[in-house]
Formats: C-alpha cells, structure tokens, sequence
C-alpha cells in the first residue's frame, strides 16, 4: 500500500501569490504593526478524505482476517508540514463485498496548519480466484465434464475456501444449461451471521472429437426414443 503521494509544498494553498504573500494574507498597518488576516481558509470546512484500497483473497473474505496497513500522510507540526507513516488495523469481516468502505476518523492527511485532518477511508478489493467466482453471496465452481459423465451421472469433488472437501452428486443429465446448487455452501453475509449464500456449479461439456460408424449407430439406437 502506498501512501499519500502529493507533495504538501505543492499544493495550491503553498502558490497562492496575493497582495499580501503566501496563504492570501492580506496586510493592514495600524499603530505602526503590521497584522495579519487568513482570507478565505476557514478550520471549520470539511477536510478531504483519503481513499486507499484494501486488497483482500477470496479466502480472507471467506473467513475473515486482521490487516495491519500502513499510509503514509502530511501532518503540521510547529506550523511546518511533515510526512509521516501511520500504521492502522483493519477487522476484516467474513463476507465482506468488493466496495465494502471502512472509515478512519481523522486519520487522514492535513491540508493545512489550522484545519482538521481528513479521514482515511480504505475501499475493499477482491483478488482474482483460480477457482470461484463471486457472485453477490454465491460462490460459482465451473467444472469441466466429459459427454459420457454428463449422460450418466458422476460427483464432483469440490475443494472450499476452507479446505474442506465437498463431494457433490450429480445424477441428472447434464446439459449446457443446466446449474447445481448446493445451499449454504457460499459466502458468508456479514449481516446475517451465520447464514450463508449458495454454492453454484456450472459445467462444461465436453464432447468427443470424432466417433466411429459403429458408435455412432449405438448411439443411434440408444437415443433414438429419447
């Protein structure tokens, strides 16, 4: 994760070229002193956030985990901009969806002397799976499947997110269309603890490349009144 890659000297706020110098100082004399007055910063507008991704693999969003995340960000001390490294925990819950917003108040950077920090807000990110696809709080498992299986029937072993093997039975005939659903077997839903969505398994077909004269009359005469 990196941090906070703007450069606090080069935001605007460090350009401003009023009458009266940097920061927009306009300058009265009076009495012989010279005083000063911040024009058009206010401490008590709304700071800005800052947006970090928090990459997480399926299995830790399956099961749930504790990031350690470390972002960087400009802090003022004695009026002087700093950058410093801030290091925060982040629970991350089972079932927890891509775009899932976890907001720290005032963890964020300082765009001015005076102002408030912004909040640092981390934006969950799913890695790719070699095996599932997400959708919602379902789980799809593509399997591949010769004819002959998808004829007359066979199980399919299924490894989950955590490592338990499931062996589904299929005993229908398998057409391109066709979906197994084994309930409670997906995502966790992080509103609904303890409940969880559907596994779906999808299957591609596999057909034989070339058949002989001989097994295509056997087929012929087997599927003939099907």
């Amino acid at each position: 994760m990196s941090g906070d890659s703007e450069d606090p000297f080069s935001h605007p706020i460090f350009g401003m070229a009023g009458a009266g110098g940097p920061f927009g100082m306009r300058f009265s004399t009076s009495g012989g002193r010279r005083c000063g007055s911040m024009q058009g910063m206010s401490s008590s507008s709304k700071p800005r956030s800052y947006e970090r991704d928090l990459v997480c693999t399926l299995e830790e969003l399956y099961t749930g985990t504790t990031k350690k995340m470390k972002i960087g960000r400009t802090r003022f001390h004695n009026g002087r901009p700093v950058k410093e490294d801030n290091v925060v925990t982040v629970d991350v819950k089972a079932g927890w969806k891509e775009g899932t917003k976890i907001t720290f108040s005032g963890e964020g950077g300082q765009e001015t002397p005076n102002g408030p920090p912004g909040d640092l807000i981390f934006v969950v990110k799913c890695k790719p799976h070699s095996r599932f696809t997400r959708d919602g709080s379902h789980l799809i498992y593509k399997v591949p499947v010769p004819l002959l299986k998808a004829l007359v029937g066979f199980t399919v072993p299924v490894t989950t997110l955590d490592n338990r093997t499931l062996r589904v039975k299929v005993d229908q005939v398998v057409n391109p269309k066709y979906r197994k659903v084994v309930p409670g077997e997906g995502m966790p839903i992080s509103k609904k603890p303890g409940e969880k969505g559907d596994l779906i398994i999808e299957f591609d077909i596999i057909f034989p490349r070339t058949l002989s004269d001989d097994q295509k009359t056997k087929l012929k005469e087997i599927l003939a009144n099907s």
